[in-house]
Formats: structure tokens, sequence, C-alpha cells
């Protein structure tokens, strides 16, 4: 069975930093702290940049606030950072409006407070800024600072992936694929699945490959879905390794081989996916791909049935666990058990 469990893409994405990159307008009063920080002379735009945000500057506040957030030339200091911020987001700065956002939706430098992150990430949204819609986007989605509202969230992911946004871009095709915030919309969803998988989201090309495995939105094609699965797989992502492994397991638009579908179940299965776990142990109770092994099979049952997140899933896992045990000695599902918390340990 195919992973195709609907997630949107969160705070904690690989694409960008949480913080607004900094970025150098023509600034003359800064500008020798900016040629400085460019050559990682942080101290020196420190020196520079100090007085500037005493005397009221916004943009020297804002820098003088990411030198506190990353630690660069002074220790890092999440609290002094909300504090320059705040004075250069008073004054309309859009970069250190979304940075203090994330800092109250956070909880760093003080108290977490999603209802401030919000106002503050509705303000750097209204100027028409990318980062700040998506980050606003996800608040509407996770219903954190205010009532949950897919619908506004839709409009906030779509201004910004409009402008490229790779995570807007992404889970804007996830609420169409899942009709959250309007209509259902298989095509839309492809359109702006393809839009972030061609920027490298792995989240964002298994679930296209999903698209075509399913033919929603596009005629069913296996060849095309594990182009797809085969490009978020060699990223590390765990859902399209077990994709792809289900693909070669089953001879679906591939030549049937186990050993290839062991491979990505392996990969998968060592990120704590269970279906990849579970198919694992198939792969050992028939020796396919690889010699019979019940007690192989029963530590990999075992596993699945500990990680599973959903009842269905653990109920197959222990079934399978349960009925391969009956055609084994005690001694053997003894050595199995060992098996699995030798592995489970080796992974935690």
């Amino acid at each position: 069975m195919i992973d195709d469990r609907p997630t949107l893409l969160r705070f904690t994405i690989v694409l960008m930093l949480s913080f607004v990159c900094v970025t150098f307008p023509a600034w003359a009063d800064g500008q020798a702290g900016v040629d400085a920080y460019k050559r990682g002379d942080y101290a020196t735009a420190l020196r520079e940049w100090r007085p500037l945000a005493e005397k009221g500057d916004a943009g020297a506040q804002f820098y003088l606030g990411t030198l506190y957030a990353f630690g660069r030339g002074v220790p890092q200091d999440y609290a002094t950072a909300r504090q320059w911020f705040e004075q250069a987001a008073a004054q309309g700065d859009v970069r250190a409006q979304n940075n203090l956002g994330t800092l109250y939706r956070d909880g760093q430098g003080g108290p977490q407070d999603y209802t401030k992150a919000r106002q503050w990430f509705e303000n750097a949204a209204a100027q028409g800024v990318a980062e700040p819609q998506y980050n606003l986007g996800l608040l509407y989605v996770g219903g954190q600072g205010g009532p949950q509202d897919h619908t506004k969230a839709r409009q906030w992911f779509e201004n910004a992936a409009a402008q490229g946004h790779a995570g807007a871009q992404y889970n804007l095709g996830t609420l169409y694929r899942d009709g959250q915030g309007g209509p259902q919309d298989y095509t839309k969803a492809r359109q702006w699945f393809e839009k972030a998988a061609a920027q490298g989201v792995a989240p964002a090309q298994n679930n296209l490959g999903l698209l075509y495995y399913n033919g929603q939105g596009v005629p069913l094609d296996y060849a095309t879905a594990r182009q797809w699965f085969e490009k978020s797989a060699v990223q590390g992502h765990a859902r399209a390794q077990y994709n792809l492994g289900v693909l070669y397991d089953f001879e679906k638009g591939v030549p049937q081989d186990f050993a290839t579908a062991r491979q990505w179940y392996e990969k998968a299965a060592a990120q704590g996916h269970a279906g990849a776990q579970n198919n694992l142990g198939g792969l050992y109770e028939f020796g396919h791909g690889v010699t019979q092994d019940y007690g192989r099979a029963y530590m990999w049952y075992s596993v699945a049935a500990d990680d599973s997140t959903g009842d269905a899933q653990k109920d197959v896992a222990a079934v399978n666990r349960d009925e391969i045990a009956g055609r084994m000695t005690s001694a053997q599902i003894a050595e199995a058990k060992k098996l699995a918390r030798e592995w489970k340990r080796l992974k935690k």
C-alpha cells in the first residue's frame, strides 16, 4: 500500500532559515557595517550598527537584531534580538516584523505567543512579502493565534506561492489536493506541486508521484510516479523511499525487483517508517530478495507494530508478528525480540 497520508510543510523546513535572510539595500549610513558583514567581520559590523540603532535607525536595529539572533559577533541572545526587532518593526521594517513574529511563534527570547506572532506576520504580509505571507498561512492552518481557517490559509499561500515561495507552493498544492479552504482540485494541486518539486522540495516530489500513481489530475502513470518518487527518495524523504519500494515490490511501472525494494524499504525503515518496516518483514517471511528468515520477519513486524502511528497500521503489523510466531520456537521468538530491542536501541 502506498503512503499517501496528507502533510503540510511546516516551520522547520530545509529550504530557508526561519528568519528573513539578510539583504543589503542602498544604505549610506550603515554601508561600512554591511561591507564588514559581507566579509564575515561581525565585530566591525556590530560596532558600526550599534550607534545607528541606538539613534533609532530601523535598518541598523534590524541588522543588530540579526546579529544577536544568529550569534554573529556576539553570543546568541534571542531576548536581545527580540528587543531590537521590536524597535525596527514598530517603524515598519518588514524584515523585523517577520522575524519578530518568528520569535513569538517559536517562544525564543520570551514566552511563546501565537497571537502576537500572527499580528506581526499580518503587518509584514500586508506589505507583500512572501515569507510572512507563508508564515501567516501556516498559523491559519494550525489555528494558532486565532481560529483555524483554511480559506485564509489558502489565500496567503496563494500570495506567497505566486512570488515563487517553494513552501507555500507545496502547501497550496496540499490544500487543493485535500479540498481544504475551497473545492478539491487535483489539477491545481499538480500544478503547484510541480512548481515546488522543480525547486527541489522532496515532499512535493513525493506528492506529485502520488498523483501520477493514483491518476489524480493526470492520467495514471506508474513510470512518471517512479521518477518523482526517486527524486524525493534520494533526498532522504522516508515516504518516497517506502513508495518507491512498493513499486519494485509489487511490479508497478517497473519489473519486479525484491532486492531493490528491500534497499528502499531499509532506508525508510531506518527513519521509523512503519509501513516499510512491516514490508521488510514480509520480504523476510517469504524469502523475497533475501534468505527466508522468520526471526528477521518477526523482528521487523514487531518494530513496525511499535512505530505505527495509526491503529489499523499497528494492527496489521501485530497480526503479522503473531501469525509468524506460530511457526517459530520459543527460542527463536526470544532471539527475534532481542534483535528488535537491539535495533531500537541503536536507532535512539
